[in-house]
């Protein structure tokens, strides 16, 4: 059985498998959209633990 999931940035049907190499994309478009809202930091996982502009870092 084939499972179909929505496309997280445009919504579309997308399969998934084989015949998807974007899935949960639709396509690459809609992969380097959802890509570039995370480098914006358009999009985040929430935390606790936030670090403030004046925190010290480490590498």
């Amino acid at each position: 059985m084939t499972s179909v999931v929505k496309c997280p940035t445009c919504g579309n049907d997308v399969v998934w498998g084989e015949t998807s190499p974007h899935r949960p994309f639709c396509c690459k478009r809609c992969q380097l959209i959802d890509l570039g809202e995370w480098a914006d930091e358009d999009k985040r996982i929430p935390s606790n633990d936030d670090l403030s502009e004046s925190d010290d870092w480490s590498e």
